[in-house]
């Protein structure tokens, strides 16, 4: 499917337009997807949703025969290559596992650590050896993995790791000693990703099992959410790990890790989509049972209101990771796993779309929180209960926007990824800005849409102007201290994130009204158009934030004339369009296209 498309550079897409055409959406799933998505599906009605009260209480045994019994279904192989005993499956396909496991709750994080962050680093970075040795076990569960990155004195700042690794004298071990902090998986995991400082200064990443002498592991940790999920320290003392389980090279582990955390962000945000349409359904179907007034609760605007903008919020989102989920596919398929460079192949590969992985982390994680929030509200009291699901939807939601990076992180890697790549001459950023300033300086017609979301498309082109506008004038200002104006660069990077869910949106929509026809694209169009509206007027606001956090009086006044030119709009009926919106989404009771 996605082999057809051309190869997207990262970050492109706040100074191009694309072409829908060259866009990845779950109308492109083939038959082979869906039956992918029907088997994992059919896997957590069948088999863990019986037990999940037993899973929630942090079974290890259950929850390890069941991380077996996904890999006979080979659900924990689909990003293995078929050589090493997985399936080797597209990223879309690896991407519809993920979301559909989300209704199994935590025991579905239990899944993602071992598929993602603990099996991936020996995919892309190991050695032939060490994949024949590894990824056949782990493709089928017969061993569990877990990730070591952060430590009890270092969450976002990784690379101030105390872990140390130390070359045995005769060359054939080295020493670690350290703790891990927060590792998922570590109560019953066999294998171990564990970065360290050589000689406590060169990063680098081992394969640690947990047979090894010195290996010991740390209580549970008492979680507000995910309570199926084991969370505990790994504890290293003298734990001597043969040479051949450095994993790449010495001094590399910066490069795994980050790469690994990419794709971590993305599979989270595709976790976020399955978890945002449950909970959709969820609330739907409460609020068609609810009786209060002599009516269903299902009835009242204000309630059809939030499911219309939970529906509308995860329609876009769903939109950007599967978008995203093409992108990787066209990148991934040019890393040869047979070749001595497949390390630095896979690294420049991920690397290529770390932007687009924090876009989808920090907009899929506040999403799924929107929802739930919104369907404990629907609920009212009884949300409030563990009586009804959605309480544990709202507990467990609350560590995505902190796993993988916080939002605030990601935050301030968004404009990071971007300029660093306009300085390479991988982005004509500057060059972009440049060109917009002088056409700034022209007068702009005013315009009249009267095709179908020809408005909305105008203020997609107006949102990457203002990006460009207030980017380049932050850039000029603070030139290399700019990372010091953190304020600035999440606004600058809240532009971007939108400007790229007002894409997706808009790309998914125009490809389905040009297969389908404008009456079957209804609901998609509708649900485009309010999100576009809605999050331009943020845009707007942001924007003016940063202008005035840059200048003053006549010379702000000067700056705000200039954005006025690119914000005119006209107004939109949102309350009309949400009620058709929520009506279509309370007949079906569930999330709905």
């Amino acid at each position: 499917m996605s082999t057809m498309m051309n190869k997207v550079v990262g970050g492109s897409f706040i100074i191009e337009d694309t072409d829908f055409n060259q866009v990845v959406t779950p109308e492109d799933f083939t038959e082979e997807h869906r039956m992918i998505a029907q088997t994992t599906a059919d896997f957590v009605e069948g088999e863990i949703v019986p037990r999940d009260e037993e899973i929630e209480k942090l079974n290890y045994e259950l929850t390890v025969e069941k991380m077996r019994a996904a890999g006979e279904l080979g659900l924990l192989g689909a990003d293995v290559p078929e050589e090493y005993g997985g399936l080797g499956l597209d990223k879309v396909s690896s991407t519809l596992i993920n979301e559909k496991l989300t209704k199994a709750s935590a025991f579905a994080l239990s899944i993602g650590a071992h598929v993602g962050i603990g099996t991936l680093p020996i995919v892309y970075f190991g050695t032939e050896e060490q994949k024949q040795k590894y990824l056949p076990l782990l493709a089928t569960g017969e061993k569990i993995a877990a990730y070591c990155l952060t430590e009890p004195s270092s969450g976002s700042d990784a690379l101030g790791a105390k872990t140390t690794a130390t070359l045995s004298e005769d060359g054939e071990y080295y020493v670690l000693n350290g703790t891990k902090q927060f590792i998922t998986n570590a109560g019953f995991a066999d294998i171990f990703i564990v970065y360290a400082k050589v000689d406590g200064k060169d990063f680098s990443t081992f394969i640690v099992e947990r047979s090894m002498d010195g290996v010991s592991i740390g209580p549970e940790e008492k979680k507000m959410g995910i309570k199926g999920s084991s969370t505990c320290q790994l504890i290293l003392e003298d734990v001597k790990v043969p040479v051949e389980n450095l994993l790449w090279e010495v001094g590399k582990g910066h490069l795994i890790a980050f790469n690994i955390l990419n794709i971590g962000r993305f599979k989270l945000a595709a976790g976020c989509v399955g978890a945002s349409k449950d909970t959709i359904e969820l609330a739907a179907a409460y609020a068609n049972e609810r009786t209060q007034f002599g009516r269903k609760i299902s009835s009242f605007p204000l309630i059809g209101k939030k499911l219309a903008d939970m529906n509308t919020k995860a329609y876009v989102l769903e939109s950007m990771v599967y978008r995203t989920a093409g992108l990787f596919d066209v990148g991934l398929a040019e890393v040869d796993h047979a070749s001595s460079q497949v390390g630095y192949q896979s690294a420049k590969a991920i690397a290529e779309y770390q932007l687009e992985c924090s876009i989808n982390k920090v907009f899929g994680s506040e999403v799924l929180d929107f929802i739930v929030d919104e369907g404990v509200q629907i609920h009212g009291g009884y949300g409030f209960t563990q009586e009804y699901r959605i309480e544990r939807n709202y507990r467990d939601s609350r560590i995505n926007r902190i796993f993988e990076g916080t939002n605030e992180i990601n935050r301030l890697l968004i404009p990071g990824a971007l300029v660093k790549k306009a300085m390479k001459g991988q982005l004509p950023l500057m060059q972009k800005a440049m060109a917009l300033q002088n056409e700034l300086m022209e007068p702009i017609p005013n315009q009249i849409f009267e095709g179908t979301l020809e408005q909305e498309a105008h203020l997609l082109k107006m949102s990457k102007k203002i990006f460009l506008m207030c980017g380049a004038q932050a850039v000029q200002k603070y030139q290399m201290k700019l990372e010091e104006q953190q304020e600035i660069l999440s606004n600058l990077a809240d532009i971007m994130i939108s400007v790229y869910a007002m894409e997706s949106a808009l790309l998914r929509t125009r490809k389905i009204i040009d297969r389908s026809g404008e009456d079957k694209a209804r609901l998609a169009i509708r649900m485009t158009t309010v999100f576009i509206h809605d999050e331009f007027a943020k845009i707007e606001q942001w924007a003016k934030e940063v202008l005035a956090a840059m200048e003053s009086g006549d010379t702000l006044r000067t700056q705000l004339s200039v954005l006025k030119k690119l914000i005119r709009k006209s107004p939109i009926d949102t309350i009309g369009i949400k009620r058709e919106i929520a009506a279509e989404v309370i007949d079906a009771g569930a999330y709905v296209l």
